[in-house]
């Protein structure tokens, strides 16, 4: 029984990996779509006037580059393609609307306001896939595995 839980295999694992990548990559590229007014309800000038109420210097900008570190570190990862270097883009990101957006909100994303708990841990995961790599059912491995 005991092998029941521990055994695995390079199938399940590269299938793990891959799961990760397709939704964790899925789920920044549509939050930068978001930034565009292409889903949701947000948009780029919404996004930006609230980086400016936080203080944000060059709102513009940073508005700007939050949004294509979204689609193209997502796109990264659910491809598999160059998908540490995304997934450090996004854990960057992350780490920034962690520090920014949820400043002295604490953990719990349900706070009033809310917590940086969803950043975090898309950080954190986005740590996992770097020190994991993309996997056998990437774009990487097709072109670069002997």
């Amino acid at each position: 029984m005991e092998n029941y839980f521990l055994i695995t295999n390079s199938f399940l694992v590269h299938s793990a990996i891959f799961l990760l990548r397709l939704f964790i990559g899925a789920c920044f590229i549509v939050h930068g779509l978001g930034k565009l007014g292409v889903v949701g309800t947000g948009n780029m000038e919404g996004f930006t006037a609230w980086l400016k109420s936080l203080g944000v210097p060059m709102p513009h900008l940073q508005a700007r580059a939050a949004m294509l570190s979204e689609i193209i570190g997502g796109t990264s990862i659910l491809l598999g393609c160059g998908m540490r270097i995304g997934a450090l883009i996004c854990f960057f990101t992350m780490i920034m609307a962690g520090l920014l957006g949820h400043k002295g909100a604490g953990y719990l994303i349900t706070n009033n306001p809310p917590g940086a708990e969803y950043t975090i841990n898309l950080a954190i995961i986005c740590v996992a896939l770097f020190l994991m790599g993309p996997g056998a059912f990437s774009v990487d491995a097709l072109l670069f595995q002997p």
